[in-house]
């Protein structure tokens, strides 16, 4: 199986609205527990993984913000959230026989193990499953930016974001049919024409670094695997 793959190491961005499922709040566990079935599936494939998960599911500290509150405080709020996110995750991974690692942008020893990149990178080649919580541990970067840097951090050969949409359109397909999909678009491309893949910052640092960078759905069972064997699944921006 693993002469079949084409990448040997990647990090994959899971939002954490994705984690909600059809619910309004929360973890959804049928959705957190197909989630980590997929990502051990490809662990045990020989696939060395990193994940960073969003917290929108629980709190967003831009939305806290606009309501009123402290942009600091409300961004310190969400990286908690990505903890929780975190954990949720350990669990449902470890539930199933796999080997995962909560590693925390900030200090929480209690729950999780500080990040380090070297003991990040360990975990990874000895197959367990490093879980990147809390961003980058600082206020106004958003966990896109987080998923860019940790992914050029552990050398990852290619940077994965999950959605609920097959890949990038020039317009919401939820709003306009007649929308067209992008099978490949380069950073330059994204960022001119302002399209909805990640925030600004974390698409000019993949590009700084050419971190290759694919959007799939995540709700497709097995379109992960489908992508670590080299098949054209949602949208690639790189380098072009």
């Amino acid at each position: 199986m693993s002469d079949q793959l084409k990448y040997r190491r990647i990090l994959l961005k899971l939002s954490g609205e994705a984690l909600m499922g059809d619910a309004d709040y929360g973890i959804d566990p049928k959705v957190i527990g197909r989630l980590a079935d997929e990502i051990i599936e490809i662990q045990r494939a020989s696939v060395q993984i990193g994940v960073v998960i969003g917290g929108g599911n629980i709190f967003r500290g831009a939305g806290l913000a606009a309501a009123g509150m402290d942009r600091v405080t409300g961004d310190h709020m969400g990286m908690l959230a990505t903890v929780m996110n975190a954990l949720a995750m350990q669990d449902a991974i470890e539930k199933r026989g796999g080997f995962a690692r909560v590693m925390s942008a900030i200090q929480i020893h209690d729950v999780a193990e500080d990040f380090i990149r070297r003991r990040a990178i360990r975990h990874i080649e000895k197959g367990r499953i490093a879980l990147f919580a809390a961003g980058t541990g600082n206020p106004f970067f958003t966990t896109d930016s987080a998923a860019a840097l940790r992914a050029i951090e552990v050398s990852a050969d290619l940077l994965l974001k999950a959605t609920k949409v097959d890949g990038v359109y020039d317009a919401d397909p939820a709003k306009h049919s007649n929308a067209v999909r992008f099978e490949r678009l380069s950073y330059d491309q994204v960022i001119e024409r302002k399209l909805a893949v990640m925030d600004t910052a974390a698409i000019a640092l993949c590009r700084d670094q050419r971190m290759p960078l694919r959007i799939y759905d995540m709700t497709v069972p097995g379109n992960l695997m489908r992508i670590m064997r080299g098949e054209a699944v949602g949208t690639l921006v790189d380098a072009g």
